[in-house]
């Protein structure tokens, strides 16, 4: 398996794939959807501004995926950009032949896997961080796994979850929900939860302190000890 570290701007993620061909495909797709957004932000500015739905127009594949998904969860279009980029990826590796591709792009997961695949949770300074994990069986279609969090990472959340992760096959939808949950959740009220049903969200697996909570459909959690070295973050300056 190859495992390789990809940055461009703002988008960190990590590629693992079986051929250097499907790297390749995957570099690509991420590239393309992330100019499909950076054309769209020219041409709207709001788009990225937003912390609201916004339902624009929207002629490109990208952002109008980021935007219907967001506006499904009550977030702004870019609640959903990194889970989309992922996607984007993933689908290219796929029209080259991959049947295993996985991009995590900064916690956001889109996969397809012709074999088992452990997926460790990290959450921050939880007792739980680092020591349970995702069980996947083969996925022969893509699956998005997203995780977010108001204690770790430098992205804007209102809520005070370490680690909410959703799955989703619409790995736009999988991004934008685990935002809205994460900035409503908490371990004594899960209400949020209640709008899930009918919006093609799998499952939602939250840690919350040492707390956790689960809704729908989820892989076998199982003990793990996750190498955090693993973990995609942007490279240290030289």
């Amino acid at each position: 398996m190859i495992r390789e570290h990809f940055e461009f701007r703002q988008t960190i993620a990590t590629i693992l794939a079986d051929d250097s061909r499907h790297i390749a495909a995957a570099k690509s797709g991420m590239l393309n959807a992330r100019r499909e957004v950076e054309r769209q932000i020219a041409l709207d500015p709001y788009f990225s501004a937003t912390l609201e739905p916004y339902l624009p127009k929207i002629p490109e594949r990208t952002p109008d995926r980021m935007a219907r998904a967001a506006a499904a969860a009550g977030v702004g279009p870019m609640a959903a950009v990194a889970g989309a980029i992922a996607w984007a990826g993933v689908e290219a590796m796929v029209e080259e032949g991959a049947t295993f591709a996985l991009i995590d792009n900064g916690g956001d997961i889109a996969l397809v896997s012709d074999r088992e695949v452990k997926i460790g949770i990290y959450a921050g300074t939880s007792s739980l961080s680092g020591r349970i994990a995702f069980l996947l069986p083969p996925q022969n279609e893509i699956l998005g796994i997203c995780t977010s969090s108001a204690t770790v990472g430098p992205s804007i959340s209102f809520g005070v979850a370490d680690a909410v992760t959703v799955f989703a096959p619409d790995v736009a939808a999988a991004d934008a929900w685990a935002t809205a949950i994460c900035n409503r959740l908490t371990a004594d009220d899960t209400s949020v939860l209640d709008a899930l049903p009918g919006t093609g969200i799998r499952g939602v697996l939250a840690v919350v302190g040492d707390a956790v909570v689960r809704w729908g459909d989820l892989p076998t959690v199982v003990r793990a000890k996750v190498d955090e070295r693993l973990i995609t973050a942007g490279r240290s300056p030289v």
